[in-house]
């Protein structure tokens, strides 16, 4: 086909003159994507090198892209949810919801969940209550990946994923507090109520840890053993009742304070300093003697217990 009845030169035009001489054919020229005005089959003429331009609709093209994104658009918002702190914590309260559901008894223990009760400095939420005859069981959960190191007695404790550490408040120490507010509410002694901290996710234990720290719904089993009748039915009863009347209602509202709660505490603790060895709060201190006199560093408020220092630069 003669592509010169679909784009003839206007410059040959303008003087009369065909785009090719009779019997030619003309060629489109890949140079820019535009087509040339060629004389021959493999030059381009010299008298004429116009070129002709092209009017491009790239609108199809940007429907298109845009039909595209909009598959990514809801991907990228699901994956980021995925990763959020809000949605880990609504999984792993999941895990132990479904596990205390299908694995205790109904009649025998009762689940009440998100609990959030009002203290004299603000609020304390409570994953998870469990009562039953055999006592109250105060249950935090973690969802976290990783190694996991800590003991009982250290304020802080470690989360190694491959080359990132990272420091996170004992659980034992958080629950702690929780189990104090239920204690003053409910009238309970220590017999009657019990901690216990349940990790969910890819985590592994890499250190010795307590009973009362289980894995997965290992947390069952320590509900279980506990085979001692501490509680009555009509206390038990008693107990659920308060906890639900003496709650705070669940809301958003109720989360958002509590989150600006502990967002307060935390920053009051940002620039505490914990210990390396032992997780214990760092103190500032002077050496006393030496040739080092007078020189300040952090030492472990643990020591002599724990002999950690960080030199001060």
């Amino acid at each position: 086909m003669d592509i010169n009845a679909l784009y003839p030169c206007p410059t040959n035009r303008s003087k009369g003159l065909p785009a090719v001489p009779a019997g030619k054919v003309s060629y489109f020229s890949q140079v820019n994507s535009l087509p040339l005005c060629y004389q021959t089959s493999s030059h381009l003429s010299p008298s004429c090198p116009h070129i002709i331009g092209f009017k491009v609709n790239f609108a199809p093209i940007i429907n298109q892209l845009l039909s595209i994104l909009w598959y990514f658009i809801p991907i990228a918002f699901f994956a980021a949810v995925l990763k959020s702190a809000w949605f880990k914590g609504e999984a792993g309260e999941f895990v132990v919801n479904l596990s205390a559901k299908l694995f205790l008894d109904k009649q025998q223990y009762h689940l009440i969940k998100n609990v959030t009760l009002p203290t004299e400095d603000g609020s304390t939420q409570i994953d998870h209550v469990i009562v039953s005859k055999y006592g109250v069981f105060v249950v935090e959960t973690k969802n976290m990946q990783g190694w996991i190191f800590g003991g009982s007695n250290q304020k802080t404790w470690t989360q190694k994923i491959y080359k990132h550490t990272s420091k996170f408040q004992n659980p034992l120490h958080q629950n702690h507090k929780h189990v104090k507010t239920l204690e003053s509410l409910l009238g309970l002694n220590d017999n009657q109520l019990f901690s216990l901290v349940v990790f969910v996710g890819g985590s592994t234990f890499k250190s010795e840890i307590p009973e009362n720290v289980t894995y997965g719904k290992g947390y069952i089993r320590y509900i279980k053993s506990k085979a001692q009748v501490v509680l009555t039915e009509s206390e038990v009863k008693e107990i659920t009742s308060k906890i639900e009347s003496g709650r705070l209602m669940p809301s958003f509202k109720t989360n958002r304070e509590h989150a600006k709660h502990v967002k307060n505490i935390v920053a009051g603790k940002v620039d505490s300093k914990a210990c390396p060895k032992c997780g214990s709060p760092m103190v500032l201190r002077a050496a006393k003697q030496g040739q080092a006199i007078g020189k300040k560093f952090w030492g472990c408020s643990s020591f002599p217990k724990c002999r950690a220092v960080i030199n001060i630069t």
